[in-house]
């Protein structure tokens, strides 16, 4: 299932505001992680009830002058090979430039859907200066203003075209192998994990500028259970701009994120949960994938009897509120616990699937319920009948109610702990809906 759009186009068009408009407005997924800084660029978006992937490469040029257009090339490079969908963004009121020509060559050459997005329109005068973009060479163009919104619905409309969704309701029944998939930042240690898993070098580490592989799948068998391995390690090794090797392991990350059923997340122990896992955990939650956290280089930290206590401790404050995930301390090189690590994602990906029976689910939540019932709000006083597991791939819980937009978000937060406290959900997402009786 593919659906990465990347916002690409030389500076100042104004791709970061279209990806805020994409991506924050109110029909979007808000963010409520505590931790997550807003300098990401990329995020969940959602557009006529379906959701996409949105990346916006301007987030990742360097500022130095020199490598600064050899970079932008190289990013759009990369948004070729891994996106689904390319919306190259231009600026009205410039004109056409050296660049965006370049830029529109590479684009038109690779076999990708193209939408040449003319960014700033938004009088008649520039609605007439927007021809001059049809000389780009592209079959549509869309005259948008990002900063108000104008034109975007019809851009997206077209995007979606492009992109394939699957039903979410499908029972997940099918005898697929469960998909694990390992994501991190550059240099946390990926490859070795994976090869000290696999007992062999799988991964062909090389300094040619450029070597890319497709995330690898490695089917696998543990402990008598079979799975495949997604590796996003990909390699892009030295002679490579830092900034480069960042954006094309984060679209990588995505790729794989959208395609698996458990992400193993492996950070740095001597940098701790930084942004850019932060990035990568909130995207994991708002995809529904189960989580495992993995802390490796555990061999180089100076440890007391209390420093895993703490260092998890620490872990899960970040991750509230959804901080119900397996922590593993590991190093790949003494390959101490890594296949504690493999075990802990075969057990998410069962609770993924776990099944509860409506019966038994309303026994035990509408007491919990009785206990302590729904605050009211503006007088009004909710009465939660009866809840039952909506069928999908992963857990989700419809309750019924007299008021459902008067249940808050921290009784939701009440009631999904509950849940966790009796039912083995841990290292999965859980969504929970209210819905009228």
């Amino acid at each position: 299932m593919g659906n990465i759009v990347a916002i690409v186009g030389r500076p100042n068009v104004g791709k970061s505001t279209l990806f805020n408009r994409l991506t924050g407005n109110k029909h979007a997924i808000v963010d409520d992680f505590s931790g997550v800084t807003r300098d990401r660029h990329y995020g969940k978006a959602e557009w006529l009830d379906k959701e996409y992937n949105v990346i916006d490469t301007g987030g990742y040029v360097p500022n130095s002058a020199d490598i600064f257009e050899a970079a932008i090339r190289n990013q759009v490079k990369i948004a070729i090979q891994e996106s689904d969908v390319l919306l190259f963004m231009v600026d009205v009121s410039v004109g056409i430039t050296d660049l965006d020509t370049e830029l529109s060559l590479m684009l038109r050459k690779s076999k990708k859907p193209v939408l040449l997005v003319v960014n700033k329109v938004d009088n008649s005068n520039r609605q007439l200066d927007a021809h001059e973009f049809w000389a780009l060479g592209f079959d549509n163009i869309y005259n948008i203003s990002s900063a108000s919104g104008s034109g975007t619905g019809d851009l997206l409309d077209d995007a979606m075209k492009h992109l394939t969704f699957e039903d979410q309701d499908i029972d997940a029944d099918e005898v697929e192998l469960p998909k694990i998939a390992i994501v991190g930042r550059p240099n946390v240690g990926k490859s070795s994990l994976i090869n000290a898993l696999l007992g062999q070098e799988r991964n062909i580490v090389t300094d040619v500028a450029g070597t890319t592989r497709d995330a690898i799948n490695s089917h696998y068998k543990l402990f008598d259970k079979e799975f495949v391995l997604v590796d996003t390690a990909g390699i892009r090794r030295k002679n490579r701009v830092t900034e480069d090797l960042e954006f094309y392991s984060v679209m990588r990350s995505i790729k794989a994120l959208e395609d698996c059923d458990v992400v193993v997340l492996v950070i740095d122990a001597t940098v701790g949960l930084d942004n850019q896992d932060m990035n990568l955990v909130t995207l994991a939650v708002k995809n529904n994938k189960g989580l495992v956290i993995l802390v490796n280089k555990w061999d180089l930290i100076e440890k007391d009897h209390k420093t895993s206590l703490e260092f998890e401790k620490t872990i899960r404050e970040k991750l509230k509120p959804f901080d119900d995930v397996p922590i593993v301390f590991t190093s790949a090189t003494t390959k101490q616990r890594i296949f504690k690590a493999i075990e802990e994602a075969l057990h998410v990906y069962d609770n993924r699937k776990r099944k509860i029976s409506t019966s038994k689910f309303n026994d035990y939540i509408l007491e919990k319920i009785e206990t302590y019932p729904p605050p009211s709000v503006k007088g009004k006083f909710v009465k939660i009948k009866y809840a039952t597991q909506l069928p999908g791939r992963s857990p989700r819980f419809a309750f019924f109610c007299n008021h459902p937009q008067y249940v808050t978000d921290s009784y939701k937060r009440y009631l999904e702990n509950k849940i966790r406290d009796e039912f083995d959900f841990v290292g999965v997402p859980i969504i929970i809906y209210m819905r009228n009786k």
